[in-house]
């Protein structure tokens, strides 16, 4: 009875009323029956089976007999079905014409308008490693990288993949906010990766300035952009913008995070308000070391407490990522030199910072500096007990 019920409602889909679809499908299941018996079969109202049976023999689904009682047959369902169906095939055919032909004038419009379709693939939560993991094995010439604890926490189960592309000498740039430098999964990165540290506020992973991933840090789904030329060209140029002034993380790779951190501070803290704050004290001070001193202090950066030692170390870390050079201090002669490998005075917010800690420290201090076009600049603090 049930399957019955379901037959009906199929056919009432093809088009047949309810009356007709129960009397059709009584028909099949019974054979030749009496318009009578068909009533009851069908559960039709004698009063209506007798219209319903002239409106089956119209639509060539059934036979009736022109005797009394009148007899009445079902069509057979391969025979009785046969135009419908291809009138159905007709109609999806028609419309698949009429999509083709809308989408082929979607086209050509956006072409008169000079605009042109991409496309690009959403990838759930569970599929964006598996997908970020195969995109790094495709790569073929280099991969850019911005990403913050989450794209990082990706890319540390990336090892094999991304060790794989650095023996294909694929060139490999890393963008970390500055909170994970030397955190556990910066550790987990491949030597052979440039990494830098910056502000990034997405994750975004480019393949051969072609292919992009973005991965979404609140729910960790994805996104693939294949040939896009606007929107790789521009992820290009904001990742370029941000590299440029980003800080190398190599001098840092041995130290512990707290250590990293401080590192940072400074850097920071003396790029962004350094020239600023020297500026705005020479009015009150004669003494810009002291000043600089005072500055990392009210960021929160302490050096009263280290020893000698210790600030020589920092500033060494600090000189080799800004100036590519480094800080020497000589124990027989109680001189300490800072090369850089640029000139201009790069290294010179650095020696006043050295100097600043050896005057707090109760050291007497007298710079001499040196300047070389081609090999960079040399400053000897010379320095000995008041």
């Amino acid at each position: 009875m049930a399957n019955e019920r379901s037959l009906t409602v199929s056919l009432e889909e093809f088009g047949l009323s309810k009356y007709e679809a129960q009397a059709y499908v009584a028909l099949i299941a019974k054979g030749t029956i009496s318009a009578g018996e068909l009533a009851y079969y069908s559960e039709i109202p004698r009063t209506k089976i007798y219209p319903t049976l002239l409106k089956l023999e119209n639509k060539k689904l059934a036979i009736i007999s022109k005797s009394k009682p009148i007899m009445c047959t079902a069509i057979a369902p391969e025979d009785a079905f046969d135009e419908i169906i291809h009138e159905q095939i007709n109609k999806v055919n028609a419309m698949n014409s009429l999509v083709s032909n809308l989408k082929k004038a979607s086209e050509e419009s956006r072409k008169a308008r000079g605009s042109e379709e991409k496309r690009y693939f959403h990838i759930s939560g569970n599929n964006v490693l598996p997908q970020l993991q195969m995109m790094i094995e495709g790569a073929k010439s280099s991969i850019k990288i911005m990403a913050d604890q989450w794209g990082l926490g990706l890319l540390a189960e990336c090892k094999e993949q991304m060790v794989s592309v650095l023996r294909r000498n694929l060139d490999v740039k890393l963008l970390i906010t500055p909170s994970h430098i030397c955190s556990e999964h910066f550790r987990m990165i491949p030597d052979g990766v440039d990494i830098r540290s910056s502000e990034i506020t997405q994750n975004c992973f480019i393949f051969d300035e072609t292919e992009i991933l973005l991965v979404d840090n609140d729910n960790g789904k994805g996104a693939t952009f294949s040939s896009t030329d606007i929107l790789s060209h521009n992820q290009e140029k904001i990742f370029s913008n941000i590299w440029k002034n980003a800080v190398k993380t190599k001098a840092l790779a041995d130290m512990s995070k707290n250590e990293a951190q401080e590192i940072y501070k400074i850097i920071k803290t003396v790029s962004e308000f350094g020239l600023i704050h020297i500026l705005n004290s020479s009015f009150v001070s004669k003494k810009p070391e002291i000043e600089l001193f005072k500055l990392l202090e009210k960021n929160g950066v302490s050096l009263k407490t280290k020893s000698l030692d210790d600030i020589i170390e920092m500033m060494d870390a600090v000189v080799k990522i800004t100036c590519s050079g480094h800080v020497n201090f000589e124990a027989n002669t109680k001189n300490i030199t800072v090369e850089s490998k640029l000139n201009s005075g790069h290294s010179l917010p650095w020696v006043s910072i050295l100097d600043g800690c050896l005057q707090k420290q109760g050291y007497k201090t007298r710079t001499v500096y040196n300047s070389n076009s081609t090999k960079g600049e040399k400053v000897l603090i010379k320095i000995s007990k008041n």
